[in-house]
């Protein structure tokens, strides 16, 4: 009886270990990029560029901390677009971008998971 109680504590206190967060390097790894610039046409040219929109976006994210939702991102896009060679073209992409995800969104607010995926792919390739 003893060892049994032994052996489930023992199991209880082992998965709690694993379950921790990770210590040292792991946890202080910065996140992958989204993309890579060591296979692009111009590596320097494209980390300078890299550099530059995570710039913009940090000062854009603190401009805008204080809003929430929708108004949080109306304020980013206006930011991020003050910034950008052309503020007004910038504004109406990302309008028009916005109006696109709204519309898949309705078109396919019933589906989940993969059906909802496939959904949003056929309704972009409609445009």
């Amino acid at each position: 009886m003893l060892k049994a109680i032994f052996a489930a504590l023992l199991l209880a206190a082992s998965t709690v270990t694993f379950a921790q967060a990770p210590q040292g390097d792991a946890a202080k790894a910065p996140r992958k990029a989204r993309f890579d610039c060591s296979q692009a046409k111009d590596p320097k040219a494209c980390e300078e560029r890299r550099t530059k929109m995570k710039a913009a976006h940090e000062k854009a994210a603190k401009a805008c901390e204080a809003k929430k939702g929708a108004e949080h991102s109306a304020c980013m896009r206006t930011q991020m677009c003050a910034q950008s060679a052309d503020p007004a073209k910038c504004e109406a992409k990302a309008k028009e971008g916005q109006a696109n995800r709204d519309k898949v969104r309705e078109a396919c607010k019933d589906k989940k998971g993969d059906e909802f995926r496939a959904c949003a792919r056929e309704q972009r390739g409609k445009k």
